[in-house]
């Protein structure tokens, strides 16, 4: 009788060492055209986006165009998470509270960094304080704007008008709290006038009333107001960046208008994003280096021009320097005005 050969059996699962069962499990996925798990395909932990606002504004854009930079020229796994809520401090306040483990992280911006600090009232947490500047990227800034009927045609004319009015004049905005909010009681406290803050619940009120001529004038988010303007019902009489803007050359600044109050007149929004303090300097260091890599790509920048934002690219450093010069600014004009929410 011949003697039975035995046949090795395959090692177990168990027992194979943990690198070969990765690497077949990797195999197996991509012969059975799966795909394969985060650690088979080489990329980092998941990175969350959080945009304290709801889907499809300027913020929310911007961060999933940075996401799928990210995703495609670094091969991370960046998703964008939307939390709306009281002026954008819910979703801020979130990340405030996120564990510092590199993995969630804010689309911060002028309003929700800087000036909420000082415009909400007891607020348990400070933006500004409270959150690790990792990189800045972008910056929008308004459009002044008047009904096209209005006698009002250049920066100059408004200021006379709202000096004769004594206080008859008002304008509209997007929602108390809001840049444009803030914008026109900085316009009116520098020139020493008195004009009427009227809120709406978002943009598209705001301008359909102002160029119904219900309101006098607004300084508005620039694609909405500009559809407007060329459709000829609105007229854009200033952009207020401290430098024109390369998509609307022919339209000055606020500050070009010779008048001497408004010399040193600016308002813009920069855009970045921060971490939850504490986080590790080599994550925050990591992570920006990619972030301005995408941002300066042609393709994110080609989305910052639809959204009315030019590009602003500085590290960690430069963007809390920029915070904390947002931050003062903001403040002052909040504490003078008495503006409230």
């Amino acid at each position: 009788m011949r003697p039975t050969r035995s046949i090795p059996s395959a090692p177990s699962h168990s027992s194979m060492p943990l690198s070969r069962r990765r690497c077949l499990g990797a195999a197996f996925a991509a012969a059975a055209g799966i795909a394969a798990p985060a650690w088979a395909q080489g990329r980092d932990q998941t990175v969350r986006i959080v945009v304290p606002f709801t889907p499809g504004g300027g913020n929310d854009v911007f961060a999933r165009q940075l996401a799928h930079g990210l995703n495609e020229m670094f091969r991370k796994n960046a998703i964008v998470e939307n939390k709306p809520g009281a002026g954008g401090n819910l979703g801020t306040e979130m990340v405030v509270r996120a564990p510092a483990d590199g993995s969630t992280y804010l689309l911060g911006h002028t309003g929700t960094v800087s000036i909420n600090p000082a415009l909400y009232t007891g607020l348990k947490f400070n933006a500004s304080r409270d959150l690790q500047p990792v990189a800045m990227f972008a910056s929008s800034a308004l459009l002044l704007v008047v009904p096209e009927a209005s006698p009002i045609r250049n920066v100059a004319e408004l200021v006379d008008a709202l000096r004769h009015a004594q206080g008859g004049m008002n304008y509209a905005s997007s929602g108390a709290g809001t840049g444009g909010h803030l914008t026109g009681e900085m316009f009116a406290h520098m020139l020493g006038v008195k004009a009427t803050h009227v809120p709406y619940k978002g943009t598209a009120p705001s301008l359909t009333d102002l160029a119904g001529g219900q309101v006098n004038f607004s300084f508005s988010v620039i694609p909405a107001a500009l559809a407007l303007v060329k459709a000829g019902k609105l007229r854009a009489l200033a952009v207020t960046s401290a430098k024109r803007l390369a998509q609307l050359p022919d339209v000055p600044t606020v500050a070009e208008s010779r008048v001497a109050a408004l010399a040193n007149f600016e308002s813009s929004l920069t855009y970045g994003i921060l971490a939850p303090k504490g986080t590790s300097v080599a994550d925050v260091q990591k992570l920006g280096a990619e972030i301005l890599k995408v941002a300066a790509s042609p393709a994110f920048q080609s989305k910052l021009g639809v959204e009315g934002a030019e590009p602003m690219l500085g590290d960690a450093a430069a963007y809390a320097k920029k915070i904390q010069q947002e931050s003062s600014k903001w403040a002052a004009v909040v504490k003078a005005s008495g503006a409230t929410v």
